[in-house]
């Protein structure tokens, strides 16, 4: 065999050998990772971002990702660790809204509102922090500091009848009535549908005196859900009495079915996950839907790059006993 042509297959190998073991590289694993939280494919992304840190233990931007998608599929607890892995390294707005929400769904809210405050300071368009951070503020019983998080919520998603009723709620638990009903009607004005809605718009309606309009709102949202119980005692209160005496405490915040997003993977779209609101008065009762528990680890997959090295080494032993036998037929 002529010396040119040997150099040519062992070049061609070579090449093949470096673009395999290339295929390793930790910058693969993390676009991989990013292409599959894209598409929604939560799990399949933490396993690729866990072998992007594999390869680069440094790799803050992998540990970001992998927090939210960790966030992504209720793994709270290990998208804290992550997201705090992240941050240990270098700052940036995935890791930090990473950590919020997962301090946020762990119901850690005294953390979550600084949380919530360093990721705004940085992103001020993700309508659904705000609503996170003011929801926190009212858990920690700091419905005041709720009211400018909340109203820059519905300033930027204004067509969200649900954060609508929670500034709603929000103004009625500090006794500002006029412009909880304002908040209500704007959310009314967007769904007709939500028998949460009418109920505390009648509420506000009863603290203002309008005692028809309220029933008006308590007989709507009988007639989207007959077995409403908050609307059936609002209305049998108001009912033959003309009035109703208002408890001026600060209402007690209850659960109640809302969604509210909160996890942002770096495709930038929100993942809409149930949390929780606050109750307009205190003579009314809401329904409560079950804490989010932490589902099962997400098991680390060990998987192959898409060009392996042992393919390489399978060629190039190929190629060296063809050598070798080139050899010998030559020396005969």
């Amino acid at each position: 065999m002529q010396t040119s042509a040997k150099v040519g297959i062992l070049a061609i190998l070579v090449l093949f050998l470096v673009a395999s073991v290339a295929a390793e590289d930790a910058t693969e694993w993390y676009t991989k990772a990013q292409n599959a939280a894209a598409t929604g494919d939560y799990t399949d992304a933490v396993t690729y971002y866990n072998n992007a840190i594999a390869l680069n233990p440094t790799y803050d931007a992998a540990y970001a990702g992998d927090a939210a998608a960790l966030n992504a599929l209720g793994q709270y607890s290990a998208a804290l660790t992550a997201a705090n892995q992240a941050l240990a390294i270098r700052s940036s707005p995935t890791a930090l809204g990473a950590r919020a929400d997962a301090l946020f769904y762990l119901g850690r809210y005294n953390d979550a509102v600084g949380a919530y405050q360093n990721y705004t300071a940085v992103v001020y368009n993700h309508a659904s922090a705000y609503c996170n951070l003011g929801y926190s503020y009212v858990q920690v019983n700091d419905s005041a500091n709720a009211l400018t998080p909340y109203s820059q919520c519905t300033n930027l998603n204004s067509t969200d009848p649900l954060a609508w009723n929670q500034l709603g709620l929000v103004y009625m638990s500090l006794g500002q009535y006029s412009n909880a009903l304002n908040a209500y009607t704007k959310a009314t004005g967007i769904t007709i549908s939500n028998p949460d809605i009418w109920n505390n718009k009648g509420e506000a309606l009863v603290a203002l005196g309008r005692y028809q309009d309220a029933i008006d709102c308590f007989n709507t949202a009988l007639s989207l859900d007959p077995n409403y119980t908050p609307a059936q005692e609002n209305k049998a209160a108001v009912n033959g009495k003309g009035q109703i005496s208002i408890n001026t405490n600060t209402p007690t915040p209850t659960q109640a079915p809302w969604y509210l997003g909160g996890v942002t993977p770096t495709s930038a779209t929100p993942t809409p996950v149930a949390t929780l609101s606050v109750t307009g008065t205190p003579t009314v009762e809401t329904t409560s839907v079950p804490q989010t528990t932490q589902a099962t680890p997400v098991p680390t997959r060990t998987t192959f790059a898409p060009l392996s090295p042992v393919p390489a080494f399978v060629g190039l032993g190929a190629a060296a006993m063809f050598l070798a036998r080139a050899g010998k037929r030559k020396g005969r």
